[in-house]
């Protein structure tokens, strides 16, 4: 659902309670009929922010990795970028990036995403003690791809900044087509 369809149907929700706050209101034999009515509306304005606030709240933590709450540590990759080289198209290619923990707090890595889908990542779920290391795994699928090839590997974790960038790439050969072979 996205954010305008939200707002929306915010803006009916609030039509409405207010209707019902000023029908109430002149239904009421009060003196003070006016008065109330601005306080139901006032409220209904209210209730109606607060739940378009944590709408629009909850779509952008939908669109973000969470970024792990707490103290902040360091980590440092023996290396970020790695050159595959030359495959044919629809070969698999897999890397491992080593980490340690350098910093004074357990690294959570909350998040590794690809560029692509053609590029996944698997990291640990568990902390990394202070001094602990680890492996990210990525795996580059070439099916469909030709020509140079750079792909970029997404990790969010309780660092500052709190993301890294890994990089793979390389060149992939595609296959020739019936046509150009035919013709030799």
């Amino acid at each position: 659902m996205n954010i305008s369809k939200i707002r929306f149907s915010f803006s009916a929700l609030f039509a409405c309670l207010v209707s019902v706050a000023l029908f109430i209101s002149c239904a009421s034999d009060g003196t003070s009929a006016q008065d109330a009515a601005k306080e139901k509306v006032a409220a209904a304005s209210q209730a109606v922010s607060n739940t378009a606030t944590n709408a629009a709240d909850a779509a952008a933590a939908a669109v973000t990795p969470a970024v792990p709450a707490g103290p902040t540590t360091t980590l440092k990759f023996e290396e970020t970028e790695f050159d595959f080289g030359t495959v044919d198209q629809g070969e698999k290619v897999t890397h491992v990036y080593k980490f340690a923990n350098t910093g004074n707090e357990p690294l959570i890595i909350s998040n590794a995403k690809g560029s692509c889908g053609c590029t996944v990542p698997s990291w640990p779920k568990e902390p990394i003690p202070v001094g602990g290391s680890g492996e990210i795994q990525v795996q580059f699928d070439s099916k469909g791809k030709k020509n140079k090839q750079s792909k970029k590997v997404t990790i969010t974790a309780n660092t500052d900044p709190a993301q890294t960038f890994l990089t793979i790439k390389g060149e992939v050969n595609a296959p020739e087509t019936d046509a150009a072979a035919t013709n030799k």
